[in-house]
């Protein structure tokens, strides 16, 4: 048998069993190759020359040490082909991020997309998700804007599409979160392709009496489609965190942008419908949809794969223990993934049957934790509590937020939690708490049929030293409607 840097890890693997623990053995890099979720997925594509430089280790030995193994072990004849080897293996895992960068600067610079595609065709020829995420975020930390890296965001992917084509579907086990998400993919793109046969059938321009016989049929399809949120919340609050928590922070913040970007295109598309704006429901529609399928391409070749690669079994054990909290949009998860590990989520509340009855003294009184637990989880406000270094470490579970919270939340930087485009007004806020120089802010904003207003107040100790930040959201619809006295009680 022949081994050269383009032989498949995946081929390998099924052939001689031992290799993930003997390249373990070799560097704990190589450790993830006893996932089998990540040999199902990356190992199919990823060749030897590519596992060496995302392990940083050397291809020669990496070559070497695999034919010895399986000399050792097996007694079968193994050739090294070391001209391919040269061939291939031509520029660091480094080299290759630089040349990305170019690329990408590049485009800042308006430069021809089909001359920058045949250049990366040329130069780096074949780029892992990891590449593309580590790319963009080192684009963002020398100081490209996120603004802008969100704005290249779908022409890039365009210089890379060819070979993002050529990546295999990650495919992971029902139940699993990556699982989950696919799923509600597929059952997204059905809505896509209902509301898009809608809006050919409307023609160009709209023929208003087609458009009043199928308006309700588009009103109910733009429902199932505004389920998209309860999608973009689990990435938001159940993967980005953990991902950042890597060290991998480019694609929440891009793909955050993003998902703003959607929402108010979606927003202002539904108001067209109920507005009866014909012209402007079929004008709008469009770009909406293909935003959004563009918004599954990079989940399924970008963000997903990178994933699968870069978490443990116990990330995924948090990141599924938040889903019901957020919600499922269309689907129901499956049941045949269990997480092997049980995950102490820090800061989380004391678990049921193990609260401590030992009271807890305060100022004008004394509570036990879970009379603190019931009394923060029962009042009819949303309350998240940022420390005095910005860092997330409680939020109330009650019945029903208005803002969805899930325990991947805490750990977190408070900056992360909001997307780029109100980044500015949270670090205004914070500084301004933080310098004595303000003790509260105030926001108000309609949600649909619901006013709610949003507070964020300076917490100081008996010292006026700053603690942190508490933010109050409070659904308000009902105050705001209050007039005269009522002194009676009228139960029935």
């Amino acid at each position: 048998m022949r081994i050269s840097p383009k032989t498949k890890i995946d081929d390998l693997i099924k052939k001689y069993p031992f290799l993930p623990d003997f390249l373990s053995g070799l560097s704990p890099k190589f450790e993830k190759l006893k996932n089998p979720i990540l040999r199902r997925t990356v190992g199919r594509v990823a060749n030897l020359g590519q596992v060496a430089g995302l392990a940083d280790f050397p291809l020669e030995r990496l070559l070497a040490e695999i034919a010895s193994g399986i000399r050792k072990r097996t007694n079968d004849a193994i050739e090294v082909e070391t001209e391919a080897q040269a061939e291939k293996q031509f520029m660091t895992p480094k080299e290759r991020i630089e040349v990305l960068k170019d690329i990408i600067r590049d485009l800042h610079r308006g430069e021809d997309i089909e001359l920058l595609r045949r250049r990366f065709a040329d130069l780096v020829r074949d780029v892992s998700a990891k590449e593309i995420s580590e790319m963009e975020q080192e684009l963002i930390q020398e100081g490209m804007p996120v603004e802008e890296v969100m704005r290249l965001c779908d022409v890039h992917v365009q210089v890379f599409k060819d070979n993002l084509d050529e990546k295999v579907v990650p495919q992971s086990i029902p139940g699993h979160p990556i699982h989950t998400l696919m799923e509600e993919n597929r059952a997204l793109e059905k809505i896509i392709r209902k509301i898009s046969d809608i809006l050919d059938r409307l023609g160009s321009p709209p023929q208003e009496s087609l458009y009043k016989e199928l308006r309700r049929e588009l009103e109910e399809e733009s429902e199932e489609l505004a389920q998209v949120e309860k999608h973009y919340l689990k990435k938001e609050n159940q993967l980005f965190p953990i991902l950042e928590a890597e060290g991998i922070g480019g694609p929440s913040k891009v793909m955050w942008g993003l998902h703003d970007e959607i929402r108010a295109r979606l927003r202002d598309w539904r108001g067209s419908i109920s507005s009866e704006k014909s012209q402007e429901v079929v004008e709008k529609g469009r770009p909406l949809l293909v935003a959004i399928s563009d918004m599954i391409y990079k989940e399924e070749k970008i963000l997903f794969p990178l994933s699968l690669e870069s978490l443990t079994e116990q990330d995924w054990a948090r990141v599924k223990r938040g889903e019901e909290e957020v919600g499922y949009a269309w689907i129901r998860p499956g049941t045949e993934w269990k997480s092997p590990l049980e995950v102490e989520e820090k800061g989380s509340p004391v678990s049921p049957g193990k609260t401590s009855r030992t009271s807890v003294d305060l100022d004008t009184g004394a509570l036990t934790r879970e009379q603190i637990n019931l009394l923060l989880t029962h009042l009819p406000l949303d309350l998240s509590f940022v420390d005095a270094n910005d860092t997330v470490v409680y939020y109330s579970k009650s019945r029903d937020r208005i803002f969805p919270r899930s325990p991947a939340v805490i750990g977190r930087k408070v900056q992360n939690c909001h997307p780029p485009q109100s980044l500015h007004v949270v670090n205004r806020i914070l500084d301004a708490f933080k310098a004595g120089q303000k003790e509260a802010a105030e926001f108000w904003i309609q949600i649909q049929d619901k006013f709610i207003q949003i507070r964020y107040f300076a917490v100081r100790d008996t010292e006026g030293r700053y603690q942190g930040c508490l933010e109050v959201s409070q659904d308000v619809t009902g105050i705001r409607k209050l007039e005269g006295n009522k002194r009676l009680l009228d139960w029935e």
